[in-house]
């Protein structure tokens, strides 16, 4: 739930007690699109019939409302308003998803005693009520909210009662006037920087305890239960309840050595599951738990030590010299701070905060993260200039930190979306409905052959264990361990398995890193100022030829901004009369800041030839200041004051060096159909020219800048397109004449669109309609801020793109975790940033994932197939061994299950992804017409097969019946189950064999050597039992059969079915493709970004004149 950009977790009631609205996506950590609240009270005839209900049913409703804690409340309260609800039912829709997850949270209340809360000491309302208790927000739309919640009691006692929910580790306040709830950090929105500085003074305990029962306490919480919680948990899963249903079944029908076996195997299982969930538990609240003593200012200048889990927002932090991890979200006030921010964007790399700078701007932690202290990172070193302290007011407390979002994501992980896993709960409730049938069918045999009406009811349910392979979780999950693994030992950590699969479908890429880039250099603190640069040491024969360079002194600097595209410092020479101010940024935005009379008249065209040929460009300009040379002075100058008149330096030009491994990992992309983008901070050129040099935009293919022109003076908002090959596309220099003469002739399919951050801002704001046939069509996307890069990736996977993400972790973090699969290029061996983490900084990394996801995927299908096709040979086997009251025996099953079943589903999955991309793409479809196609055939063959040989045993002289007046399995053995057996052993390894095609996503079969050794001694096994069956024909309950000629029938029909499962998947994968397209037209595809193809296809664009207003 996006919270923090959506302000009301509700608005106008949709229906009575349900509150529907949709919010933006946050980028850090959710995906979630609607939200519904529904508030429900207690009704005492409502909780009479519940009760009765439980008692009437023997308590199995208890185990039904674990699964679906909604139904529970439904059924025992009744529905009412938000502002008398005790239980809240939230449902959240994903929003690639159309299907709703519903949760239930308790409403909390607390009594809060009459006191201050407003933000700033002076903002009190004329009638004596406080503001803050829903904080500062535009408009003063909540001014009149200090009364959260009144009850009689509670105004008979001069208290307000403050109502709220937890959910997800965050807390949300109910807003009386809003009739809403709203997330706590939210009290704060709209809180200016001039109000953070005005908290210098700090709180006093009176408001501190009131906002820390606002706020709750500052602590990032993880669960870690106990053993015997987790036990319950477990088993009261619905996987292990159908096993523990199944056990019972299998005592109740003498199955005692097999149901020992799978009791032991899942106890096992439950055992190992509880070590690795309570530790990883322990293991991320130990990463995470943080409690460390701080110093806070008081009014009147006093300084407390308190704990840091009692931080509240507007608390002012005394942070030590010497560093330390930061317990919060803070705005750093006075003094400089050197940051190790790894933690959270997996970049060591350490990173400058200086002091916020006053004025009536908003304050937004993204916006001014350079000014903001991060929870959960790592303060190398503090220095105060101005003032004995280096001060930092707290934020953001909790969850509500960036740390707190992180692991919120951990806890509570986005749900994958992907129709493969929905398509197998399908298959799964469609193989239920198969064995209600067979049950159907048992039921009507065996109460034919007179079996007593327990047996029969044992039969039929032990039919339904049967057709539901209780294994196919663990059989899917074996697919993405392996994958994983092979990614680890390539340097690719993934931490969220789900998303390998996902990797298998990826579409589109975007690119940040595919430059070279230099050292860092570190920072070093002076001692009176801020910095001392330092020249370097000549060498001998250079000393005495001119006067040496002399150290600089840095007074003030202004850190780097993405949204600005510059960086500003305050210099002295030594001895100088006064300081000198330097810039450093954006040609474009510095050239704008100069005097005209500074910058020459062929800047333009001499910007365009560096950036042309493909060079990275910074400007540099400078002034002296009218200001002594002190610290005390330069630290009292803003941003504006430097940045007015400055007189043009000069351009410094860097060469951008290709990565020797992009130019092969783009043209491989490309020829397998898959979109490479580039999203990028650098200058336009730069980035055409970077996309040109490296083949994301080929050598005959155009591509055309888009600029668009913001409404200004009255004129509506206007795109422009020029070709790159016009020298009027270059860095904002437009020329409409040459624009608007020339006649645009473009293919979509062979036509690239860049444009810049700015204009993709313009776009999103005032040409909504006419932004997805950009999206479908830009390559290149320059000078975008990190917030920009996460709405193009939003904005494409609203187009039904399968988006991947490649950056370094730190400008990308929002982007990479709104995208499909994220690929961090980090040292770090794994980060919270992304699913994927490279510790190779090379988009190599890329394919890699590609190709293990498709390998992934199709290993997945394959698997499903033969855990599908395993589950209906037996149940073909115990159908026809139930026709004549007979069945598999104890140890027959537990060889079926536990030694060929699960030994080949293992190691079928090792098979390694193939070595190069290709066009194809794995299906994402399980419920498609190859698939069912497949599995219908070979459950045909299977059953014939099987048939065959049972009548082929019928018609032989030697044959005895069995005597069908002794119920299973104390008929054993009998002749009929000896060749139904015999023959079903062999049709698992055929099976596993033919469902496991290498080409094209996987490696050839004969590469995986542990599952052709498998498939070779379990063949020989069951070979040895047909012919001689030695030691094992009495524990496996087989009759000996002395008919050699009989056994090599047998054999012959093996063979034959062994030929016809490999003919029916090559006959499938070759001529059903080419069939289907003959029977059928091919039909619209249902993506978004195909239609807008084909749409482009018919009709190009954009338009063949220049300005579109």
């Amino acid at each position: 739930m996006s919270a923090d950009s959506s302000p009301l977790v509700g608005n106008t009631p949709a229906s009575y007690g349900t509150l529907t609205i949709e919010t933006s996506l946050d980028p850090l950590s959710s995906s979630v699109s609607s939200v519904r609240l529904s508030g429900y009270c207690g009704s005492p005839w409502r909780v009479i019939g519940y009760h009765v209900v439980v008692w009437m049913m023997a308590g199995i409703p208890l185990l039904l409302f674990r699964w679906k804690p909604a139904w529970g409340v439904q059924l025992r309260l009744q529905r009412c308003n938000l502002a008398r609800a005790e239980t809240l039912v939230i449902e959240i829709r994903d929003k690639e998803d159309s299907s709703w997850q519903l949760y239930t949270v308790q409403v909390q209340t607390e009594a809060i005693g009459e006191g201050s809360l407003e933000l700033l000491p002076q903002a009190q309302a004329e009638d004596g009520r406080s503001q803050a208790a829903v904080g500062a927000v535009p408009e003063g739309a909540w001014k009149d909210t200090a009364q959260l919640h009144r009850n009689e009691e509670a105004v008979s006692r001069q208290q307000q009662v403050l109502r709220y929910y937890l959910f997800q580790g965050r807390r949300y306040v109910w807003i009386e006037t809003q009739q809403a709830f709203c997330q706590v950090s939210l009290l704060d929105h709209g809180r200016t920087c001039d109000d953070i500085h005005h908290s210098l003074s700090g709180l006093s305990l009176q408001d501190q305890t009131v906002r820390k029962t606002i706020y709750g306490p500052n602590v990032i919480s993880v669960p870690v239960k106990s053993y015997p919680q987790l036990l319950v948990d477990e088993a009261l899963n619905p996987y292990y309840g159908f096993q523990a249903f199944s056990i019972g079944l299998w005592l109740a029908d003498h199955y005692y050595w097999y149901a020992l076996c799978i009791f032991l195997i899942s106890s096992i299982s439950i055992c190992l599951s509880l070590y690795k969930t309570r530790k990883q538990s322990q293991t991320l609240r130990d990463m995470v738990k943080l409690s460390v003593q701080v110093c806070v200012c008081r009014p009147g200048g006093e300084k407390e030590w308190v704990d840091s889990s009692e931080l509240v927002p507007g608390d002012c932090l005394v942070l030590p010299q010497g560093g330390g991890l930061m317990p919060c979200d803070a705005a750093l006030v006075a003094g400089e701070c050197m940051v190790n921010e790894s933690s959270l964007t997996g970049e060591s790399v350490p990173v400058l905060k200086t002091a916020l700078p006053e004025g009536p701007v908003p304050y937004c932690p993204e916006t001014h993260r350079r000014y903001t202290l991060f929870c959960g990172t790592l303060i190398l070193q503090a220095r105060a200039f101005v003032g004995p302290h280096v001060l930092a007011v707290v934020t953001r407390t909790g969850f509500c930190t960036a740390k707190g979002g992180l692991v919120s994501s951990i806890l509570h992980p986005r749900p994958v979306n992907f129709k493969f896993y929905k398509h197998s709960m399908k298959f799964v409730a469609a193989l239920s409905v198969l064995a209600l049938l067979g049950t159907i069918y048992s039921i009507f045999i065996l109460y034919r052959n007179r079996v007593p009406m327990n047996e029969i009811v044992i039969r039929a349910l032990d039919l339904v264990t049967v057709v539901v392979p209780p294994a196919l979780p663990a059989a899917m999950t074996v697919c993405t361990l392996y994958a994983q693994s092979r990614l680890r030992s390539q340097g690719v950590f993934c931490i969220h398995p789900l998303r390998i699969n996902l990797g298998g479908k990826l579409r589109l890429v975007c690119f940040d890193k595919v430059l070279e880039e230099g050292p860092a250099t570190d920072s070093a603190f002076g001692t009176q100022v801020l910095a001392v640069m330092r020249p370097p040491v000549q060498e001998p024969q250079l000393q005495g030829m001119e006067e040496p360079p002399l150290p600089v002194s840095i007074l003030g600097r202004f850190p780097f901004s993405s949204a600005l595209q510059r960086m500003n410092v305050v210099v002295a020479w030594l001895g100088a009369a006064q300081p000198e101010a330097y810039i450093k940024g954006s040609p474009e935005l510095v050239a704008g800041l100069c005097n005209p009379e500074t910058v020459p008249t062929n800047f333009a065209q001499m910007l365009q030839s560096y950036t042309a040929a493909g060079y990275r460009v910074i400007a540099l300009a400078g002034k002296p200041l009218p200001i002594p040379p002190s610290l005390e002075a330069a630290q009292q100058l803003t941003r504006d004051t430097v940045e007015r008149e400055l007189s043009l330096l000069g351009l410094l030009v860097m060469r951008n060096l290709l990565k020797p491994q992009t130019t092969p990992v783009i043209q491989a992309l490309r020829r397998t159909h898959i979109r490479t983008v580039m999203v990028t901070g650098d200058n336009l050129q730069t980035a055409v020219t970077v996309a040109q040099s490296c083949c994301m935009v080929g050598p005959q293919e155009r591509l055309v800048i888009i600029h668009a022109t913001p409404p200004e003076r009255g004129q509506p908002a206007s795109l422009e397109f020029l070709p790159v090959e016009s020298s009027a596309a270059v860095n904002g220099a437009k020329d409409p004449d040459q624009a608007a003469s020339y006649i645009m002739e473009l293919d979509p399919r062979s036509s690239h669109l860049a444009l810049s951050g700015s204009t993709f801002g313009v776009l999103m704001k005032h040409f909504p309609r006419l932004l997805p046939k950009v999206l479908v069509q830009g390559t290149v996307f320059a000078r975008m801020a990190p917030e920009q890069k996460t709405e193009l990736v939003c904005e494409l996977q609203k187009l039904q793109y399968c988006v991947g993400m490649c950056g370094d972790g730190a400008n990308d973090c929002g982007a990479l975790k709104a995208a499909d699969v994220g690929i961090s290029l980090s040292q770090a061996e794994a980060s919270v940033v992304s699913p994927f983490t490279s510790s190779v900084a090379s988009i190599e990394c890329v394919p890699m994932v590609i190709r293990e996801g498709r390998c992934s995927l199709d290993t997945s299908f394959s698997v499903f197939k033969y855990m599908a096709l395993y589950s209906l040979t037996q149940f073909m086997s115990v159908l026809i061994l139930y026709t004549i009251n007979t069945n598999l025996g104890d140890m027959q099953f537990l060889a079926i299950d536990l030694v060929i079943t699960t030994t080949v589903a293992v190691l079928m999955s090792r098979t390694g992804p193939a070595l190069a991309l290709g066009r194809a793409r794995p299906p994402g479809a399980l419920l498609s017409v190859p698939v069912l196609s497949s599995l219908l055939l070979q459950v045909a063959l299977v059953a014939s097969v099987q048939l065959g040989g049972y009548f082929l045993t019928v018609a032989q002289p030697w044959f005895v019946p069995l005597n069908r007046t002794v119920p299973a399995p104390d008929n054993l053995p009998n002749y009929e189950n000896t060749v139904v057996f015999s023959v079903s052993g062999f049709q698992y390894l055929i099976l596993a064999a033919a469902v496991s095609k290498g080409a094209p996503f996987r490696r050839p079969l004969y590469t995986n050597v542990p599952f052709l050794v498998a498939l070779a001694l379990l063949g020989s096994i069951l070979v040895g039992l047909l012919l001689v069956p030695g030691l094992l024909q009495g524990p496996l309950a087989l009759r000996d059969i002395a008919d050699t000629c009989f056994k090599l029938l047998l054999l012959g029909l093996v063979a034959f079915n062994f030929v016809g499962a490999f003919m029916l998947e090559s006959v499938l994968d070759q001529c059903l493709p080419a069939c289907l397209r003959w029977l059928r037209p091919k039909r619209a595809s249902k993506k978004r970004f195909k239609q807008l193809e084909q749409e482009l296809a018919e009709q190009p664009w954009p338009p063949p004149t220049g300005p579109r207003r």
